[in-house]
């Protein structure tokens, strides 16, 4: 993983199409050494979530092609490299685990269901309201809290959603509209010993948190 690590550094001072086009070498074998550490995650990930045994774990990772078209940031190129592992791809609608790799130690791991849709993000505020126990033990578990101290809280609604209370019992997990939990790494983790082990690792404490999300959108 040094050597992704090093490209993405490269590119981060460098981020314009021509040298790009002159390093594309460098990307290319970045790129296989990402999807060399996705296969390593994925062979760890089936032990505990058959859900993504089909993946082909090379075809996981997102582009690092930029959409700039509405964005004023028009750098295009982005500065670490992401994938996705789901039931049926890379999370799209549907709760997984995200794997990051960027220098500077922020390189993470996540999990859960990001910006859901209105229909599957009113289905999970009512599996929350009806079975908020459930999901109460799930965060309150040893397993859980050794990696997450509760959901990310970047996608949160400032009252209360419609047709909740304010003063509902379970008003703060109520308000995010994405529900998703992550873990940092250091560059130290990334490119030591058994770093796949230690990302499946936090993806199996995270694990309970997607059956809830994928039994509440079902």
């Amino acid at each position: 993983m040094t050597t992704v690590l090093a490209f993405l550094k490269s590119l981060a001072r460098n981020n314009n199409r021509d040298w790009f086009l002159q390093n594309k070498d460098r990307y290319l074998e970045a790129k296989d050494r990402f999807d060399d550490l996705l296969e390593a995650i994925h062979r760890e990930l089936i032990k505990f979530d058959e859900s993504v045994a089909g993946l082909n774990p090379r075809k996981q990772a997102f582009r690092i092609y930029r959409d700039v078209r509405f964005s004023k940031d028009k750098r295009p190129y982005k500065i670490h490299m992401g994938a996705g592992f789901s039931a049926h791809g890379k999370m799209d609608q549907e709760p997984g685990y995200y794997v990051h790799v960027e220098p500077g130690n922020k390189s993470f791991v996540a999990g859960g269901i990001y910006m859901p849709n209105p229909e599957n993000l009113a289905r999970i505020r009512q599996e929350i309201d009806y079975n908020s126990g459930r999901l109460t033990n799930i965060m309150e578990g040893a397993a859980f809290r050794k990696y997450f101290t509760g959901l990310d809280d970047f996608d949160r609604l400032k009252t209360a959603p419609k047709g909740y209370a304010k003063d509902h019992p379970q008003i703060a997990l109520l308000k995010n509209k994405s529900f998703v939990v992550s873990y940092a790494f250091r560059d130290a983790d990334v490119v030591g010993p058994g770093y796949a082990r230690k990302v499946a690792a936090a993806c199996r404490a995270m694990k309970p948190l997607n059956d809830f999300l994928q039994e509440a959108i079902s």
